[in-house]
């Protein structure tokens, strides 16, 4: 595939830079900075704070608290009132606990690095950094402010940091989102709002020998509406319910248990999927609460709207895609995804975004983690151009 001859020379020479990258990435990958990890927390966001800070001696640097934690995110801003504005967002908490037994790297072939978060998502932040480094040497760079913000609890749920996410809404119009790109190189189109609910079943304890049985076996009711739960799916397309942690009855098996509870998992692809999702979950617990000696509680809610897909990422993914075909790579593909991320927040806050424009990555949330090393590289250049032709005003974006 055919490249310009006008692309500038330091996003052409990126590529010569994957032996440092590779390297910053494992390095960050081997500070363990799990969710629950705070110290590891405190460690990853110093060794990310000294890397960008010394790229972008220039930027203003704030670590805001979180909300309910003591764990801080990391912004950055450079060129606040420039006229044009873009958002570069990252999280730098991985799902690897301090605990887990996966704390190390390995090179199963000359292009592949597995480790911890490699690809969810310090590969990502990798890609950031080169991406912008790269752009800031190119003439119109000054024409674009950026803002970076790495937030350390997105995979709980950005429950602390959603604040941050409603107030970096207010100041762009345009966003990237560097989790992982797919192993074929495909980004996100659009992503499955999230929610996470208790089903709490109280009956009524007797003696399991008793007959009639006065009891009320909480765990068999329980059961009852969790089945029927798990089968919306098939009247509402679009929805995932996913069951799981279930508990109850006590230690002695002689007993009716009067306690049972259940944790779910649930998806929606559109917005308007929420209510009647809600309502047919609520029907069900109805069902099992109207019995006599029976109560059936559902708490819980949507931590992430669905991250739907407007004309401003249509228009972004074509100048995406345009990019990567000018650089002599595949253009990617993009897909629906049934994962939740932060570009699910900002959507809701009003901000339009491109999603997983990360390294190549697969094997997510497990001990066989990995990245394709050469993409790190490979998509710091596609970030870079489209951050060029941003600047200069060769990508326009409907309102």
């Amino acid at each position: 595939m055919s490249r310009p001859l006008s692309l500038p020379a330091p996003i052409l020479a990126l590529p010569s830079r994957t032996p440092e990258l590779a390297a910053l990435l494992e390095s960050w990958s081997l500070i363990n900075s799990g969710s629950g990890h705070l110290t590891g927390l405190e460690r990853m966001r110093h060794a990310l704070r000294a890397e960008f800070t010394r790229a972008f001696p220039a930027a203003l640097l704030e670590e805001p608290v979180l909300i309910g934690t003591t764990a801080r995110a990391l912004r950055l801003r450079l060129r606040p009132s420039a006229s044009r504005q873009i958002l570069l967002n990252g999280h730098y908490d991985t799902v690897y606990e301090a605990t887990d037994p996966f704390q190390t790297c390995s090179r199963p072939d000359a292009d592949t690095l597995r480790g911890p978060g490699v690809a969810d998502m310090k590969g990502g932040l990798v890609v950031l950094l080169a991406a912008l480094q790269t752009f800031e040497q190119a003439p119109g760079a000054s024409a674009l402010g950026w803002e970076i913000l790495l937030t350390p609890d997105e995979e709980t749920g950005s429950h602390g940091s959603a604040p941050l996410f409603i107030a970096a809404a207010t100041r762009h119009t345009f966003a990237l989102v560097f989790e992982p790109a797919r192993p074929s190189g495909d980004i996100v189109q659009s992503r499955k709002g999230t929610g996470s609910f208790i089903a709490t079943c109280r009956g009524r304890a007797a003696h399991a020998a008793q007959v009639p049985s006065s009891g009320r076996n909480a765990i068999l009711a329980l059961a009852e509406f969790l089945l029927a739960a798990a089968k919306i799916p098939s009247e509402l397309p679009g929805v995932l319910v996913n069951v799981g942690n279930i508990r109850g009855g006590g230690t002695a098996t002689n007993v009716v248990p009067d306690f049972a509870q259940s944790e779910l998992d649930v998806r929606i692809t559109r917005v308007a999927d929420r209510e009647p999702l809600l309502a047919r979950l609520h029907a069900l617990a109805a069902i099992i609460d109207g019995r006599d000696g029976f109560r059936l509680e559902l708490t819980g809610c949507f931590n992430r709207p669905p991250k739907e897909c407007s004309p401003v990422e249509e228009a972004a993914f074509a100048a995406w895609q345009h990019a990567a075909r000018d650089l002599g790579q595949i253009p990617p593909n993009w897909v629906h995804s049934g994962g939740g991320s932060d570009g699910n927040l900002l959507f809701a806050a009003g901000l339009a975004n491109l999603d997983a424009v990360g390294p190549l990555g697969d094997h997510l949330h497990s001990d066989r983690e990995c990245v394709v090393i050469s993409s790190l590289a490979t998509r710091a250049q596609i970030v870079a151009l489209f951050l060029t032709r941003y600047a200069a005003g060769e990508v326009t974006l409907p309102r």
